[in-house]
């Protein structure tokens, strides 16, 4: 099976967890599957009082440079070690 369609395997699967990951795993989540999706951050960063935008903003920020094969792998092992 392909590293995309592990990824998309994933995806699916992060859906269905069984219980709800803390908020630092659940940013970690959406931060890898925007690397791998599309790429480095885009757009400006949320205002000030939009907490929970900048904490995803800055989630996505740290993950600059890495590559989509690197943040599919990350995801899918993430995914796999919570299900």
């Amino acid at each position: 099976m392909s590293i995309q369609q592990q990824f998309e395997e994933a995806a699916v699967k992060s859906k269905s967890l069984t219980s709800k990951p803390s908020n630092e795993v659940l940013l970690k989540i959406y931060a890898l599957y925007k690397q791998a999706t599309q790429g480095d951050v885009k757009g400006d960063k949320p205002g000030f009082f939009d907490m929970v935008g900048q904490a995803k903003y800055k989630a996505w920020e740290d993950l600059k440079g890495e590559t989509t094969e690197n943040a599919q792998q990350k995801y899918i092992d993430l995914i796999n070690s919570l299900a």
